[in-house]
């Protein structure tokens, strides 16, 4: 099966109350995620939405998925291009790169905030549910 994964993390205040949105789109269904995750930084928050969602991914049988995210920060770290350097991030981008082995096909693409406009709402809206 194949998926498509919208991702977004928001973070008031950076940091600060922290949630992650993420829009999983497979055949005629989607799934959507809005979860709060505590007071963390804004790239925490969308390193743990990519890790939700290809759980989710995973959990549902997909085998080749495409990701969309709108940190350009998170997408050039997963192509090598920018170094992790952040203490923080170093164990969630492990993760990520594990779970990415488990997909037989995968493809990370930088998109607009406009273009994510619904996992960036699950995001915001995660943030302010204490």
């Amino acid at each position: 099966m194949i998926g498509r994964l919208y991702c977004d993390g928001a973070s008031r205040g950076n940091p600060g109350d922290a949630g992650i949105g993420c829009l999983l789109l497979l055949n005629s269904r989607k799934i959507e995620i809005s979860e709060y995750i505590g007071k963390t930084t804004n790239n925490i928050a969308e390193y743990t939405a990519l890790i939700r969602g290809l759980e989710e991914a995973l959990k549902e049988r997909v085998e080749d998925i495409e990701i969309f995210s709108d940190s350009e920060l998170l997408v050039k770290q997963l192509y090598g291009i920018y170094k992790v350097r952040n203490e923080n991030l170093i164990p969630l981008y492990k993760k990520v790169r594990s779970l990415l082995e488990k997909f037989r096909k995968y493809r990370i693409s930088h998109i607009n905030r406009e273009e994510n406009s619904i996992a960036d709402k699950l995001a915001k809206e995660a943030s302010w549910k204490k």
